[in-house]
C-alpha cells in the first residue's frame, strides 16, 4: 500500500462520534453471533423477504416504481404489466445478483473484476444497457437526485472524467484490498470510503447506485457482519433517502481538495449500519418475528389465540381470508413456529405453539 495515499489521510481524521457508533454496531455483532439461536427456516424465511424488500428499496432509489408485492409477484412469475419493462428488467436483475451475495459471498473475491461483473449481472436483463454492461463509462455522467416519481430534482455532483476512471478504479479497488487485507483501519471504515469514492468515481453509465449496495452487502458479509441478509440495508436508505442524498453532497463537494471530509457520508452510513445491527438483535426476541407478518397473517394468529385449535375452514370463516390463502399463511406461520400442525388431511387442525 502507497505511504501517504489521500485515502489514508481521510480516515485518520476520525471523529469520537463515529468510533463511538462502530463500537455500537461491533457490540451488537457480538449479541448477534453469541445468542442467533433462530431455525434455518426462519432464517430462509427473513432472506426471501429481504431480498423481496432490498429489491424493491434499491430500484425505487433510483426511480423504479414497483413496490415489494410487486417484486415478489414477477419473481414468483406472475404478470406485473402495469410497469414499464426498463423497471421490471432492473428487478429481476437486483434481486438474482443479491441472491448471489447472499448464497456465495463466502466464495465471491473482491476485485475489479468482480465489480465489472456484477455489473454486467445486474444489467443483464435491461436491453437499454447491452451495449455498456459490464464495462466502465465511456462518456460523462452526472449524479442526481431523483424524487418518488422518478425524475431528476437536481444534480448532486460531477463525476470522475471518463478517461480517468479506469486508473482511480484500479487504484481504488487496491487500496480497499490491501487495507482490508492488512486491517489498518477498522472494516467499516474501509467500506464507507470505497463507498464514497465509488460513487463520486461513478464508473459506469448506468447502475452505479444500485452497484454500490450490492457491493455494501457483499462487503459486509466478507468483513463479518453475518446478519446483513435478515434485515435489508437497502430499505433502511430508501427509508431516509434525503440524508443519504445530503451526505453524500456535504462528503463528495470535499473530495480532492485541500480539506476532504467524508465525515457526513461515515455518520451516515454508520447510522444505517447501526440501525441494521439493532434490528437484527432485535429479531432474536421472538416477539419481533410478527413484525414480519402481513396484516392478514397476524389477523389468522390472534384467532389462533383465541382458541384451542381451528380447521383451516374456521379460521377462514372467523377472518373472513379465503381459504387458499390461509394454507399460504400457515405455511408462514409453521416456518416461524408460530403455530403447530395437529392431524392430517381433512382433520388437519392448528394451535398455538406453546413457549
Amino acid at each position: 500500500m502507497k505511504k501517504g495515499h489521500p485515502f489514508d489521510k481521510r480516515l485518520r481524521a476520525i471523529s469520537p462520534e463515529i468510533i463511538k457508533r462502530i463500537t455500537q454496531i461491533d457490540e451488537c455483532k457480538g449479541r448477534w453471533i453469541s445468542g442467533a439461536h433462530l431455525s434455518p427456516q426462519i432464517l430462509g424465511r427473513l432472506k426471501q423477504f429481504v431480498l423481496v424488500t432490498s429489491t424493491g428499496a434499491s430500484t425505487r432509489i433510483e426511480g423504479a416504481k414497483l413496490s415489494d408485492k410487486d417484486v415478489e409477484k414477477l419473481m414468483r412469475g406472475l404478470s406485473v404489466q402495469k410497469f414499464a419493462d426498463r423497471d421490471r428488467q432492473e428487478v429481476k436483475g437486483y434481486y438474482e445478483l443479491l441472491q448471489n451475495v447472499f448464497e456465495s459471498w463466502r466464495a465471491i473475491r473482491f476485485f475489479e473484476s468482480t465489480i465489472k461483473h456484477f455489473h454486467g449481472e445486474l444489467l443483464k436483463f435491461v436491453s437499454k444497457d447491452q451495449r455498456h454492461r459490464g464495462e466502465y463509462k465511456k462518456t460523462e455522467n452526472k449524479v442526481h437526485m431523483i424524487d418518488k416519481a422518478g425524475q431528476s430534482i437536481g444534480v448532486l455532483f460531477d463525476t470522475t472524467a471518463a478517461y480517468l476512471t479506469p486508473k482511480e478504479m484500479q487504484e481504488l479497488v487496491e487500496w480497499t484490498h490491501a487495507a482490508l487485507k492488512e486491517k489498518k483501519y477498522h472494516s467499516l471504515l474501509i467500506i464507507g470510503n470505497f463507498l464514497v469514492e465509488f460513487l463520486n468515481i461513478h464508473p459506469f453509465q448506468d447502475g452505479n447506485g444500485r452497484l454500490s449496495r450490492i457491493l455494501t452487502n457483499l462487503l459486509l458479509l466478507k468483513t463479518g457482519y453475518p446478519y446483513v441478509p435478515y434485515v435489508s440495508h437497502e430499505k433502511l436508505i430508501e427509508d431516509n433517502k434525503p440524508d443519504y442524498y445530503l451526505a453524500l453532497r456535504k462528503s463528495q463537494k470535499t473530495i480532492k481538495t485541500k480539506r476532504e471530509n467524508i465525515s457526513p457520508w461515515l455518520e451516515f452510513f454508520l447510522d444505517i449500519v447501526l440501525k441494521q445491527s439493532e434490528m437484527a438483535v432485535a429479531l432474536l426476541a421472538d416477539e419481533q418475528i410478527e413484525k414480519l407478518l402481513s396484516q392478514k397473517q397476524l389477523a389468522v394468529l390472534r384467532c389462533l389465540e383465541e382458541v384451542h385449535e381451528a380447521s383451516p375452514g374456521d379460521i377462514a370463516k372467523k377472518t373472513g381470508i379465503a381459504r387458499p390463502t390461509i394454507n399460504q399463511i400457515m405455511g408462514r406461520l409453521l416456518s416461524f413456529k408460530k403455530v403447530e400442525r395437529v392431524g392430517l388431511g381433512r382433520s388437519t387442525r392448528y394451535k398455538i405453539t406453546k413457549k
